[in-house]
């Protein structure tokens, strides 16, 4: 990688071939109009010279191609970058980042898919662009399951003003994202919500407003949310127990070493002790988290 990074901030350098022609050109944060212009000039690829170049680099492990293959989509992750000025992020900074992408891309190719790079690519580049803004668009986190990530992008595309959106508008993001309202809802403030020092600024102004950790209430020495917690983990203990007594000998045996005890047994060392498959082991362990879920209120696991 450090080799196809090296062909994005030093294109001069290389060992030009097929439709690509030497030009001077620096890093897009340096001199962003000159880059732009720069890679705008690289001829594109005939779908066959992108096949004998993917080739070469694929099966002989050639540099030299992989380098042209990236300089010649460069522009194509400066049209991607610019679909996500809105952000209010540094251009360069959104390119550097989709060229990341799109070395990753290069990486991965297989010339034997019978797809052009450019369509293998769109996901690496937007991928890369779009950790990219969710890491430095706010110090707090908008998205961090998968779920808010597709929801932050899409609600900020599916936009059609400027301002917060009424409940119509809501109602109708929710139905085309298939979401909740109140999801987009909890989005929507995200989207709108300032960025505040939690911890106040370091500084020796007495007038100054109080920081939001000064309102938070110390809950770590209050004896009722004590008692509570105590309680209700010595209930969730005595409901796991009773619920294990009611497995039969052999089921509770499996889920108690599969998943109870300090060192883990495989379902092969369980298949052996019992005369049986390991994916004899595995079906009743899957019967008896059925027989669990159904008695306590536990999550499901991955069996």
């Amino acid at each position: 990688m450090s080799v196809l990074n090296e062909s994005v901030s030093n294109p001069s350098a290389l060992n030009t071939g097929y439709a690509l022609k030497p030009f001077e050109v620096a890093a897009p944060g340096v001199n962003l109009e000159s880059y732009i212009h720069a890679v705008n000039n690289v001829a594109v690829l005939s779908a066959e010279e992108e096949q004998a170049l993917a080739n070469r680099f694929f099966y002989d492990k050639d540099l030299d191609a992989a380098r042209q293959l990236v300089l010649a989509h460069l522009k194509f992750v400066v049209y991607i970058a610019r679909g996500y000025s809105g952000y209010g992020l540094n251009h360069g900074d959104l390119i550097q980042e989709g060229n990341v992408g799109l070395m990753k891309a290069v990486k991965r190719f297989d010339p034997t898919m019978g797809v052009r790079l450019v369509s293998f690519a769109v996901h690496w580049i937007k991928a890369e662009i779009h950790e990219f803004v969710l890491k430095n668009w706010r110090i707090v986190k908008i998205a961090t399951t998968k779920a808010q990530r597709k929801l932050f992008f899409n609600l900020r595309g599916m936009k059609k003003r400027v301002g917060r959106m009424t409940q119509d508008e809501m109602e109708n993001v929710a139905q085309e994202l298939g979401v909740s309202v109140t999801d987009v809802r909890e989005m929507e403030g995200r989207l709108y919500a300032k960025d505040f020092a939690f911890d106040g600024y370091d500084d020796d102004n007495e007038e100054s407003a109080p920081a939001p950790a000064d309102f938070l209430q110390d809950y770590q020495f209050d004896p009722a949310l004590t008692y509570a917690h105590d309680s209700s983990e010595e209930n969730e203990t005595s409901n796991l127990q009773e619920a294990l007594e009611a497995l039969d000998h052999r089921s509770r045996d499996i889920i108690q070493r599969r998943w109870l005890a300090d060192t883990k047994a495989t379902l092969h060392q369980l298949a052996d002790e019992y005369g049986i498959t390991a994916e004899r082991i595995r079906q009743l362990e899957q019967n008896a988290m059925k027989k669990l879920r159904s008695s306590i209120d536990i999550p499901d696991f991955e069996i």
